[in-house]
């Protein structure tokens, strides 16, 4: 399998679905995997035509982005880097404080810069907005990162319209990256037609409502039945078919999920199928489990 079908985030070209590696150094459902696994996962990814691979500065905290760094550097010049900055990392541990001060940002680039063992980051994210600093002050120094060749494009992590729209007045926001699947839908009141007004990327982290919709509720599977695919597939089209601005990011640790997930990028829905999809989506909400159908 190979993704031929690319989408813009801003100015940067991309495959249309692109991988989470958060999980890949930290876990909820038990001991992580060995690291040469997750090279392998990595680079089966390229090899399947993935283009984008979203990482932070806070997964881990910081060995997430070694671990792209030392995975990935054999085939840097065929994929893209998305990292993101602005928590407090403090002796080793990731707080929830918030810093986007010029001399973090700077620091924090710098950083990720030798640990993804490369000379620009693709694609920079603030991970959460700074009520400390306003996001004018963001946009600015990160305007002079890519002035430095440091750093491609301008991201924002789950910011609300006004936020987007002030950034965007100083430096073109490529993407935003929010939650956003069948199961989280609030995206779709104001930030999502703020993007497409714009020209802005969305790039939904947990497309899969956090692993439940890979084996929802009855009615889903149904649907997926029907078409010959698999609940997670079905729920990653019905993403795709938002917008073509959107580029989801599923994550994984494992190939043979990986492999079912880009099939998704293949499938056409009809109008008739995503008006089903709507129908129950509600009813994915209350019965969603984490059992595969």
């Amino acid at each position: 399998m190979n993704i031929i079908k690319t989408r813009k985030l801003g100015g940067l070209t991309v495959a249309s679905l692109g991988l989470g590696c958060m999980g890949m150094t930290s876990t909820r459902k038990g001991p992580l995997k060995p690291k040469h696994e997750m090279i392998n996962v990595l680079r089966a990814a390229v090899d399947m035509g993935v283009t984008l691979f979203d990482t932070a500065e806070r997964y881990g905290p910081c060995i997430n982005e070694e671990l792209l760094g030392e995975g990935l550097a054999p085939v840097r010049d065929r994929i893209l880097l998305a990292t993101k900055f602005g928590y407090v990392i403090r002796d080793g541990v990731a707080t929830h404080e918030r810093d986007s001060r010029p001399e973090s940002i700077r620091a924090s680039a710098d950083a990720a810069l030798k640990r993804l063992r490369t000379d620009h980051i693709d694609l920079f994210y603030q991970h959460r907005g700074d009520p400390a600093v306003p996001i004018e002050e963001v946009a600015g120094v990160v305007a002079e990162l890519i002035a430095q060749g440091k750093v491609k494009a301008f991201g924002l992590s789950e910011a609300p319209p006004e936020m987007i729209r002030r950034a965007h007045a100083v430096l073109p926001v490529a993407a935003v990256q929010s939650e956003y699947s069948l199961w989280h839908r609030d995206v779709e009141a104001a930030v999502l037609p703020t993007l497409r007004e714009l020209g802005i990327g969305l790039v939904p982290f947990s497309p899969l409502g956090r692993g439940a919709l890979a084996g929802t509720s009855p009615v889903l599977c149904e649907l997926a039945q029907s078409k010959g695919i698999t609940p997670s597939q079905l729920a990653l089209a019905w993403l795709l078919h938002q917008g073509d601005n959107i580029v989801p990011i599923p994550g994984t640790t494992n190939v043979a999920r990986l492999r079912e997930n880009l099939g998704a990028v293949d499938i056409v829905l009809a109008p008739q199928d995503l008006a089903a999809i709507n129908a129950v989506s509600s009813q994915v909400v209350e019965v969603a489990t984490w059992n595969r159908c």
